[in-house]
């Protein structure tokens, strides 16, 4: 099957910090924690950002490091991926790389970290 012109795009410049993909935002995801099927949150910040305020229960791996890395990360292609940087800019190439890497459910969190914040949402220090 040949590809198009978008999907050929999308998957030799998927490292482009532009462009959309799939949200969710703070209030949802938020939500989602207490539920059953929790997302997995990987948290492409870097690992001094990540160390100074985090969500519970997040991975990280740095955006530079998520294609060597994500095979490590033993995430379930079934279940959702939230992937989260400061402002929503990091994280779409991260989005991208995990749809190719066979996670259809890959999400950004909308706004980041700083939405995150905004909504005074549950964070942990590793500092």
């Amino acid at each position: 099957m040949k590809m198009s012109i978008a999907e050929h795009l999308k998957k030799h410049f998927w490292w482009l910090p532009i462009g959309p993909v799939p949200e969710i935002s703070a209030s949802d995801l938020h939500s989602s924690l207490s539920g059953d099927d929790r997302p997995q949150i990987i948290d492409v910040r870097t690992a001094a950002e990540w160390r100074l305020s985090h969500i519970p229960g997040a991975a990280n791996v740095s955006v530079k490091q998520l294609k060597r890395n994500a095979e490590s990360l033993e995430l379930d292609a079934d279940r959702p991926v939230v992937a989260i940087c400061l402002s929503a800019h990091r994280s779409i190439p991260a989005v991208r790389l995990l749809q190719i890497k066979g996670f259809p459910n890959a999400v950004q969190l909308q706004g980041g970290m700083l939405a995150w914040w905004k909504k005074d949402y549950p964070t942990l220090s590793a500092e």
